[in-house]
């Protein structure tokens, strides 16, 4: 005894959508998918709008004992392609290693799960998703290490060079009380005439730029501050 034509109609659609899963893995099939001669990617789309199944919870409870992602909240599509590598690991034997350019029902799902491996992106999935994929044995690759900030190859000036030596050797002796013959090797092999260097400075105060006396008023000369 048929209780509806609407019930008689989701029974035959449902019966298309089994068969579409036993080969696919999943009900969010593309909307132009068919089986058993019917349009179920139209079907299952429309089933999945807002309020589609009001007023039918055994429609909902016949989908869901199929397959109970068939609604996810998240992309359809994510979920069509996660299908297939679940289906395509438990074709192996252990970890399966999945490499872009691996397609399943025209997926390409190898470039498909490197992205989702990209830390950026697997922050960015639902607890849902990274609980689905971390199942089938799927981690985050490690951030890669950020590189080192390149040196400045623009040369310094020889003013700039006092101070970086004047910087150093304060550090070194606790002291810019430094002596008139001192020479001052930075790091980079380059020597300086320290002692000379401030006595210049000083004599040429007046011709020094602010910033210039500051640089040096900030190392703790006193007559570059006066």
């Amino acid at each position: 005894m048929v209780w509806s034509l609407a019930d008689e109609r989701f029974q035959e659609n449902l019966e298309a959508a089994m068969a579409y899963y036993e080969q696919h893995w999943t009900l969010c099939a593309p909307r132009s998918a068919t089986a058993l001669d019917r349009p179920v990617g139209q079907w299952l789309s429309n089933l999945r709008r807002p309020g589609a199944l009001e007023g039918h919870p055994e429609w909902k409870a016949a989908l869901e004992a199929v397959d109970g992602d068939w609604n996810p909240s998240w992309p359809a599509e994510w979920q069509r392609h996660y299908a297939a590598l679940r289906e395509l690991v438990a074709d192996e034997e252990g970890q399966a290693e999945v490499l872009p350019g691996f397609t399943v029902h025209g997926m390409d799902i190898g470039k498909w799960l490197a992205r989702q491996r990209k830390p950026e992106v697997w922050e960015a999935l639902t607890d849902g998703q990274r609980e689905r994929l971390e199942q089938l044995g799927i981690v985050p690759l490690a951030p890669e290490p950020e590189e080192p900030a390149k040196p400045s190859t623009v040369p310094l000036s020889a003013f700039e060079r006092g101070v970086a030596a004047l910087a150093q050797y304060k550090a070194r002796e606790g002291s810019v009380k430094v002596p008139r013959a001192h020479v001052e090797r930075l790091e980079d092999g380059t020597e300086v005439k320290l002692g000379v260097f401030l006595s210049n400075s000083k004599s040429r105060r007046a011709k020094l730029s602010a910033d210039k006396l500051q640089a040096l008023a900030d190392l703790g000369l006193e007559w570059a501050a006066a």
